[in-house]
């Protein structure tokens, strides 16, 4: 990785990323290497990289490195075949262990629901509600539902909608933005369920109320209570007239 550093390019990832003062990648420091250029570099090292190796990319300061020990623990996940859950569990259980360092969009997007998304396929997904309810991070609340993109490309389309509702009034552009993609997927494999999902006046269902990012607001649609920049995301694919439908809301 290091061989491929780009100074001409650090400038310019340092501003997409926002790591000025108070914006949300603040401090991250970046070589200036591109997202292909990392996949061609784990392509070829990840069979020969061990836990020690993972350990310290994942605790590199610089942005691209980490990138490089998720790519890498997703082709070792990927590859863990079902005869290795044992390896797969040790590959699930580094990642829960460094999500402080899984600190910007793309690692999040890049890593998660190939790795938990897959993980919990067939299997308890509170994981994922704990994660966007009360994830320390607004990235481990980002992993509680992009890691739902597995589920959806499974046809299972219930706990998008769920979290979805968890995260309805978080405060965070970066989770409207998540929130609202999600469910743009959604819409993509049943059109129907996200229109129902907008129309809906939310319940007030214990599991999905307690500790999340809103106060139900009785007789209000979803529609009428998400962020605009959500519900922008949400009805992308909408054609033209409903989504100034939604948007007057």
């Amino acid at each position: 990785m290091l061989q491929h550093a780009d100074p001409a390019q650090v400038a310019g990832l340092a501003r997409f990323f926002k790591t000025g003062p108070g914006q949300y990648g603040e401090g991250d420091k970046f070589l200036g290497i591109k997202v292909p250029v990392t996949r061609a570099v784990v392509k070829e090292c990840w069979r020969d990289t061990g836990w020690k190796n993972l350990e310290e990319c994942i605790s590199s300061e610089y942005h691209e490195i980490r990138l490089a020990a998720l790519l890498t623990l997703v082709e070792v996940f990927k590859h863990a075949g079902r005869r290795s859950p044992n390896l797969k569990q040790d590959v699930i259980d580094f990642y829960l262990s460094h999500t402080d360092r899984i600190n910007n969009w793309d690692l999040v997007d890049l890593s998660c629901y190939p790795l938990l998304g897959e993980w919990l396929l067939d299997k308890d997904r509170t994981l994922l509600y704990d994660l966007a309810r009360s994830g320390k991070t607004i990235w481990e609340q980002r992993i509680g539902i992009v890691s739902t993109m597995t589920f959806i490309r499974h046809g299972q389309l219930q706990d998008t909608f769920d979290i979805a509702d968890l995260l309805l009034h978080h405060p965070h552009d970066l989770i409207h933005k998540a929130v609202g993609w999600l469910l743009r997927e959604a819409g993509k494999r049943d059109k129907e369920a996200l229109v129902a999902y907008l129309n809906e006046i939310p319940g007030t269902s214990p599991r999905m109320t307690q500790g999340a990012h809103h106060t139900v607001m009785p007789g209000l649609d979803r529609a009428s209570q998400m962020p605009r920049t959500m519900l922008r995301y949400a009805i992308e694919k909408f054609p033209e007239e409903e989504r100034k439908y939604y948007l007057n809301k």
